[in-house]
């Protein structure tokens, strides 16, 4: 709304005090407070050479001679709140509502390309609500940049190499008995994060048995036999023993069917997969590299190393003493490899805040080796998920798994819906769709809602809750305007002029705001700033339809014009939802 009075403002300044600013402050005015734009005096106060409130007056009083904009002004001390005459707003409306999806900006060709990084799970176990909210929020992130006019490219690395991967071969290997996700019913990504599981169960009693023999807990977990299977597996996968790699395959691929199908049901996708199995490769051969310049240093054991005490944190390890790489070693390689692959301007990895030591470093590393692309990556660190009864522990198996809590929200979401009793009339096949679209619309709004940076509670009775601050309030606002859409059975025009309310002109405020809602999240990368936008556009709409009428309005111009309003805020709120990845219903 800045722009809206910034060279009125300018005028004045320049007229009254023949100053020039190079910047003014303008901000939303508050709730509290009558008027549309504020703006500060208190930096012109050295140039009109009389008090807050006087300064603030004469401004408000030459804005109001010379612009038809202005209806009238207020003074809080120095602060002058302007507003915006009904009459502009409805020439905006108009402006807008001309104006096809108005605040989604298409990027050219050649706009900067914006790589954003999300999922990356782990082949030794199933996705969690955890990857839940990473997903939502890359998956978010992309459409919203993608929204404020940047190409983007969505990736993830599948971590399907390592120790942890080689536990649920080992586990397999010993207790499997050749279970196959066919065989078992199970999804492949859950018969192999079982054996994970048993893998950890197998490996504490074993080191409990050696506890009780007179080892010492750290020898006892270093020396356990099947720890050593897992190790020395992970030995001959780096060596490509054609039988490990052959176990290592058929697992993967177990998983790889898996992840798909809970991708799909999400609603995400990706434009490439990248594997730490081949980026490894890469990141080894570049530390060997810097190793040859002096970026890295080795030890006496034969491990490779960085110093980063002169920029305030420690030395971290690059290669082990056996020459096998460590993460970073294969963050490096990826990183490096999508630079080729994309030459992208920016590059966000979206990964929770437990990893936020391990990205200032890999930015470092990345510097130090030369990349001045790797100024341009930004870690979007977010805060743990916990739900009403506590913390999940994926080693024990009690992670709360992402396919089946997509079943509870769905399965909430039927019950709440037939309890209702909404959907008489309506065929299964189209419930069964609006359960699905309710159920996890209201799981990504709970989540998106929240800032990245919190750590957050996931409840999810109060998710599917029809009233509040829920998605599904949220999509009932849409069906309720999409109802009055199909009920109008004539053309819809905007009138030339008419009268508008307080309330439609605050609706319409709202809708105005849309365009930099889009760039504010996308900059600050916070998927909340648009969840809480669409909130209160939707409140207000409600507040709106529960007060007046609107096809029983007194005259057809109060119709047309009620109308259109209506549609653009369903627009609106389609359009934002998408940017979330809820889908919205045309009817509930």
């Amino acid at each position: 709304m800045k722009e809206i009075l910034e060279k009125e403002i300018l005028d004045a300044l320049n007229e009254l005090y023949q100053h020039t600013p190079s910047s003014i402050d303008l901000q939303k005015t508050r709730q509290d407070f009558e008027g549309d734009i504020t703006l500060v005096v208190f930096p012109f106060l050295s140039c009109s050479k009389k008090s807050p409130e006087k300064t603030a007056n004469e401004i408000g009083d030459y804005l109001i001679a010379k612009s038809i904009k202005i209806d009238k002004f207020n003074v809080v001390k120095g602060f002058l709140n302007i507003s915006i005459s009904f009459a502009f707003w409805y020439n905006k409306f108009k402006e807008i509502y001309n104006t096809p999806n108005f605040g989604i900006k298409k990027p050219e060709k050649d706009s900067p390309v914006f790589l954003i990084e999300y999922s990356s799970p782990n082949t030794n176990k199933p996705l969690h609500l955890g990857h839940i909210r990473n997903i939502l929020l890359g998956y978010s992130i992309s459409k919203i940049i993608n929204a404020s006019g940047k190409n983007v490219k969505k990736v993830q690395v599948i971590n399907d190499r390592g120790i942890h991967i080689c536990k649920s071969m080992v586990a397999w290997q010993l207790y499997g008995n050749n279970e196959t996700p066919k065989s078992s019913g199970l999804k492949g990504d859950h018969l192999v994060g079982k054996y994970y599981v048993l893998f950890e169960n197998k490996y504490r009693q074993e080191v409990d048995t050696l506890i009780n023999k007179g080892y010492q807990k750290e020898k006892a977990e270093r020396e356990a036999s099947i720890f050593l299977k897992a190790q020395n597996m992970l030995l001959e996968w780096e060596r490509r023993n054609p039988e490990v790699i052959a176990l290592w395959d058929k697992m993967n691929s177990w998983v790889y069917a898996g992840f798909e199908a809970t991708y799909e049901r999400l609603g995400v996708n990706f434009d490439k997969d990248y594997y730490e199995s081949n980026t490894y490769v890469l990141g080894k051969k570049v530390v060997e590299e810097g190793l040859e310049r002096g970026v890295f240093f080795k030890k006496k054991d034969g491990s490779v190393w960085i110093d980063l005490s002169k920029e305030g944190l420690d030395e971290k390890i690059i290669l082990r003493s056996d020459g096998t790489a460590v993460y970073i070693t294969q963050d490096i390689g990826t990183a490096i490899q999508r630079y080729i692959d994309f030459s992208f301007s920016n590059m966000v990895y979206t990964v929770g805040n437990e990893q936020d030591y391990h990205f200032k470093v890999l930015f470092l590393i990345l510097e130090k080796l030369g990349y001045t692309w790797a100024k341009k990556c930004y870690h979007l660190s977010y805060g743990m998920v916990d739900l009403p009864s506590g913390r999940m522990k994926s080693r024990e198996g009690t992670v709360v798994d992402a396919d089946d809590l997509m079943e509870e929200m769905v399965n909430t979401s039927t019950n709440i819906a037939n309890d209702l009793g909404k959907l008489e009339g309506v065929s299964k096949s189209d419930a069964n769709i609006l359960y699905e679209t309710v159920g996890l619309g209201a799981l990504k709004y709970f989540i998106l809602k929240v800032d990245p940076k919190k750590r957050m509670l996931f409840n999810p009775d109060e998710s599917v809750d029809f009233n509040g601050n829920t998605g599904p309030f949220i999509q009932y606002t849409y069906a309720r305007i999409k109802s009055l859409e199909r009920n109008y059975k004539n053309e819809v025009l905007i009138p030339e002029s008419i009268n508008i309310l307080f309330s439609e002109k605050e609706i319409i405020k709202k809708i105005s705001m849309f365009p930099e809602v889009i760039n504010e999240s996308a900059n600050s990368f916070t998927p909340a700033i648009i969840a809480n936008y669409v909130y209160e556009l939707s409140k207000l709409y409600n507040n709106y339809y529960q007060s007046i009428s609107i096809l029983n309005a007194k005259n057809l111009d109060l119709i047309n014009f009620r109308l259109c309003l209506s549609l653009k805020v369903g627009e609106t709120i389609k359009n934002s939802m998408n940017l979330l990845g809820v889908d919205v219903p045309n009817r509930m």
